[in-house]
């Protein structure tokens, strides 16, 4: 256990509270869209020994899949009854629709729902369908969840632009219990002291390391580690006690007031929208037809017409007079080359969108203080309707391997007969807090749970299903 004072970036990513479906010792799941979200789900999936079958109207990236993934493919329109068919939908108990055509999503979930698949979810991109009474009639039709990565990815942008201190930021249970992240930088007064000293020197305010990213690897903090310039630390702690921690650790809050935007693709736009109504926002983007698309949709924003890329052109329209910069163009290279020349110029907080998942370690180590991929935080929300435990919500943070998982104990069992210390959990797995009504616990290995605790669990990706099974 930690104490001390202090908040976020999560891949990324995100609040998860989902209705489970019922559970399944073996579940089959059809995914319509072998594309890089419909690849990166069904990659996840294997690892959790599901009966996986692919649709995709591509051969080529059935191909890849197939090479790479234990997975059935089917070469076809997912929109067909006779493609459904082949795929049995009918006993599928999820079918998620995650083409890039929103029409083939919607037609393909609802005809799988009619012939008998269990749940279905379709990915999205008009606004307008994530409205409440939008999301009922879908339901209604036979889709029971929506998903829109471009709407997730702008509001985990907001998230992180309030929280300008932290690189990462993810409440459970409303904020009782925060998870965070951030960066040390070379004149940290925390760099070259080992936890147990921070813990003695700041008593009082309660503080859980639950991983350091150094470099790339992930260290799983005792209280001997010694802090390293340049760490990324992620903790848990209560949300009031954030800022006293990011002091601590010598991060001076920052307000921001001006954001600069670089890429006018759907998520720029619609962060753009989401900020101008708090911030002086400027989005640039270098085609004249999206220029146009961008001022007839926003109301405050100044939109630049301009190459992105060229830097030059930034610092003329005030790069270092920014307080946050977003780069969200189709190019991660350039988003995170731009960022890194953002936080050279002064700006405090850089945001940069990494489709390439490979390319985040890289652009961790380089400068960039926060990044976004929308593969992460849709496949976040998606994934509660595939784990068997008795999950409340699910955050990933960028560049480990692992997940910080909410579970909630609503039965007796062995859990709550026995220590934590003799729950024999696996050794990357640790137990980091648990809410207990209104009390916020950071326990001990002697502390016992109870029913109708919540459980916050920080684990490795090899170890999930055994701690699942654990939960279960």
């Amino acid at each position: 256990m930690f104490t001390c004072k202090d908040t976020t970036k999560i891949d990324q990513i995100t609040t998860i509270y989902l209705s489970l479906p019922p559970k399944f010792q073996d579940m089959k799941i059809v995914i319509a869209g072998a594309g890089d979200l419909g690849f990166h789900l069904a990659k996840l999936l294997c690892h959790e020994q599901q009966d996986i079958t692919l649709i995709d109207l591509n051969a080529d990236v059935l191909e890849y899949a197939q090479t790479h993934l234990d997975v059935m493919t089917i070469h076809g329109d997912s929109a067909s009854i006779t493609i459904l068919e082949q795929a049995v939908v009918g006993k599928a108990n999820l079918f998620l629709a995650m083409t890039t055509s929103e029409k083939t999503n919607l037609v393909s979930a609802i005809l799988a729902k009619k012939m008998g698949a269990r749940q279905t979810i379709a990915r999205v991109t008009n606004p307008e369908y994530i409205t409440d009474r939008e999301r009922e009639t879908f339901k209604e039709l036979g889709i029971d969840k929506l998903i829109a990565p471009t709407l997730l990815a702008a509001h985990e942008i907001e998230r992180l632009v309030k929280q300008t201190t932290v690189t990462d930021l993810f409440d459970f249970e409303q904020g009782k219990i925060s998870l965070a992240g951030l960066k040390l930088d070379d004149n940290s007064p925390l760099v070259n002291l080992a936890l147990e000293e921070i813990e003695r020197i700041h008593q009082g305010q309660y503080f859980k390391p639950i991983a350091i990213l150094r470099g790339d690897k992930t260290i799983l903090p005792k209280g001997s580690t010694i802090l390293r310039r340049q760490d990324h630390i992620y903790f848990l702690t209560k949300k009031e006690n954030i800022e006293a921690i990011l002091s601590i650790a010598g991060k001076d809050p920052r307000k921001v007031h001006n954001v600069m935007i670089i890429g006018g693709t759907p998520v720029g736009l619609h962060t753009a929208k989401i900020l101008e109504k708090n911030y002086h926002v400027t989005i640039v983007e270098k085609d004249k037809n999206a220029c146009k698309h961008l001022v007839a949709n926003l109301e405050k924003a100044l939109v630049i017409k301009g190459d992105p890329s060229n830097i030059e052109l930034l610092k003329e329209e005030g790069l270092s007079k920014m307080d946050a910069f977003i780069a969200v163009t189709p190019n991660s290279e350039t988003n995170i080359i731009s960022s890194v020349i953002a936080e050279e110029s002064g700006v405090y907080k850089t945001i940069a969108m990494v489709d390439n998942i490979d390319y985040i370690h890289i652009s961790l180590n380089i400068g960039v203080d926060t990044l976004i991929n929308k593969k992460l935080i849709a496949a976040n929300n998606i994934f509660r309707f595939v784990r068997k435990g008795r999950i409340e919500a699910i955050a990933s943070l960028h560049g480990i391997d692992a997940e910080v998982i909410e579970y909630i104990l609503d039965k007796e069992s062995r859990l709550t007969r026995k220590p934590i210390k003799s729950l024999h959990l696996p050794a990357k797995a640790i137990i980091a807090g648990v809410l207990r009504d209104d009390e916020t616990i950071f326990p001990s290995g002697e502390f016992q749970m109870n029913k109708g605790d919540r459980v916050i669990v920080f684990c490795q990706s090899e170890h999930i299903e055994k701690v699942e099974r654990i939960f279960r």
